[in-house]
């Protein structure tokens, strides 16, 4: 096989859409067809890079083209750096976001033979006839050609029957965004664009048949054209089973990320129509802070965002899973408690915290010196501190994202989690937020979870009940008998099956710890979703 596309995933649950786009377009746009003699080949980033580099190398490709992403660079800097000295003659070829701006400032970009920047979609197929074939490219890096979307061929043909059985399955309706978020690639777009509806479908309906139930949208603004969004929705509600009766192949799951102030009736009407564990809404908040969004060119109506999420969640099952952003230039601790405050208020069913990442090529760039902006030199490229954010309180909030991920976002802790957030916390914790705000009080256990375990990863559940418990009976603002019961209803419930926490001795019954050992581990995201639904 001459030609081998290949990426570094985070995980093996995800499949690379962007490699199948190549792989499906290798017989297009003139020339030789060279699908027959190009293979895909995935991995993850667990893997070491020695292992990757010799099982690619066992292919004897005269190509490797390889996928470059913000998560991946570091591992796949390595792999080229063991392709090329194992066979300087090879030609590696990179392609992806990571690689398509500051390139002349990588490494990875000089180890490598040619970068294709932007769309590669007919770009890539045309580098490989003429590295195949000649003339020989005379640049190392090309602008990726952006076709018409009727010049490309979907992608959704080259997932494998494995792939619909055990992995998340990648889809667009569109690609781009009109919006000009700075922190952002895709505020490089110069608007969406959409592909053919009844091609998509159409392509959709196979993968359906085929037996896909999972389907995951990348399109970063899914709802921006309504009877686009609609036609979708109905496509999918139409392929429901009918209530009472079970799908053999599986619950139908689909995931789209929404702008959070654009939901009219016509939407919101067909959202409403999904059951419970069918949908998930991915609802980009970032930040309610008026001045930042101004700052970094976001345009959001924030009451219109709050009245849309409250009318998500008490008038749809929609899973709702809403973002913010830590570290944006001149958003400052309180003002980000008080966002935080502010949504948690309206109760999505996961809060996603993130930390600023300087992704290369956008515009949140020319802040850095305005607002002190000191970013990681290596990737992710986080953000360390601000001009109004200091290098502790960015370390701290770090932790406290992660511990909200295991705690709250997990869904294990529900009962638990409603005595930390909702009594008051000492004073003295985060003086300038009240005393009575959720960030407050989940802060206040961050520093003493950090303090008694100095550890963000590898805390088990068992572990987190004994922390829970010994921070709120600590507090003293809540009954220890009443922490008692919440911790073991909640880790009854959970599934976990990895002991007996220290906080329970005594508590777990043999039939409570029989049925406990029995029950099946609760980790699938479906089952996450039932967890935070549940009433």
């Amino acid at each position: 096989m001459p030609i081998v596309l290949a990426t570094l995933n985070a995980k093996y649950i995800h499949a690379s859409l962007g490699l199948r786009y190549l792989l499906a377009n290798m017989a297009r746009h003139g020339g030789t067809d060279l699908r027959a003699r190009t293979v895909l080949r995935e991995f993850t980033i667990a893997r070491k890079p020695q292992e990757v580099a010799q099982e690619l190398l066992a292919l004897h490709p005269a190509i490797i083209g390889l996928g470059v992403y913000i998560w991946n660079v570091t591992q796949t800097c390595e792999v080229v750096r063991l392709l090329k000295a194992a066979r300087p003659e090879l030609k590696v070829v990179l392609g992806g976001p990571e690689v398509s701006h500051e390139a002349d400032q990588q490494e990875i970009v000089h180890l490598a033979d040619h970068v294709i920047t932007g769309w590669g979609d007919v770009s890539f197929p045309k580098l490989c006839r003429a590295l195949l074939h000649g003339p020989q490219p005379l640049m190392k890096v090309m602008a990726g050609e952006q076709p018409s979307l009727d010049q490309i061929d979907l992608p959704y043909g080259e997932y494998s029957d494995d792939d619909l059985a055990r992995r998340l399955l990648y889809v667009e309706a569109s690609r781009g965004c009109p919006f000009k978020c700075e922190f952002c690639l895709s505020s490089l777009d110069k608007t969406a664009w959409a592909f053919d509806l009844d091609a998509f479908l159409a392509a959709m309906a196979v993968l359906y048949q085929r037996g896909a139930r999972n389907f995951k949208f990348v399109d970063r603004t899914f709802n921006l054209k309504v009877d686009a969004s609609v036609r979708i929705l109905q496509f999918f509600l139409d392929r429901l089973p009918a209530p009472g009766l079970a799908d053999p192949q599986g619950n139908l799951f689909v995931h789209f990320e929404v702008i959070p102030d654009h939901l009219p009736d016509r939407l919101k009407a067909m959202i409403a129509q999904f059951p419970p564990g069918s949908m998930q809404l991915e609802v980009g908040v970032q930040s309610f802070n008026v001045a930042v969004q101004e700052r970094i060119a976001r345009k959001q109506d924030n009451a219109k965002t709050e009245a849309n999420l409250r009318w998500l969640v008490h008038h749809s099952k929609a899973h709702l899973h809403a973002d913010l952003i830590f570290g944006l230039p001149g958003e400052t601790l309180e003002s980000f408690a008080s966002g935080f405050d502010r949504l948690h208020a309206l109760g999505p069913h996961e809060i996603q915290l993130g930390v600023l990442k300087r992704l290369r090529g956008t515009p949140i760039a020319r802040h850095t010196q305005a607002h002190g902006m000191v970013y990681a030199s290596s990737a992710p490229y986080t953000v360390q501190q601000t001009a109004v954010v200091d290098a502790q309180a960015m370390q701290r909030f770090t932790r406290f994202a992660r511990y909200w991920d295991l705690v709250a976002n997990s869904g294990r802790f529900k009962q638990t989690l409603r005595l930390l957030l909702d009594e008051p916390v000492p004073t003295g914790q985060l003086a300038s937020v009240s005393p009575h705000s959720p960030f407050a009080a989940f802060s206040a256990f961050t520093d003493f979870l950090w303090q008694s375990s100095a550890s963000t990863s590898g805390l088990s559940p068992e572990q987190l009940v004994d922390a829970l418990y010994d921070h709120l009976c600590q507090r003293g603002d809540v009954p220890q008998a009443t922490v008692h019961s919440a911790l073991l209803a909640d880790y009854l419930a959970s599934g976990a099956r990895g002991g007996h926490p220290r906080a329970l001795q005594g508590s777990l019954s043999r039939r409570a710890r029989l049925a406990h050992a029995q029950a099946p581990a609760a980790d699938s995201l479906v089952q996450r979703q039932q967890r935070h639904l549940a009433d």
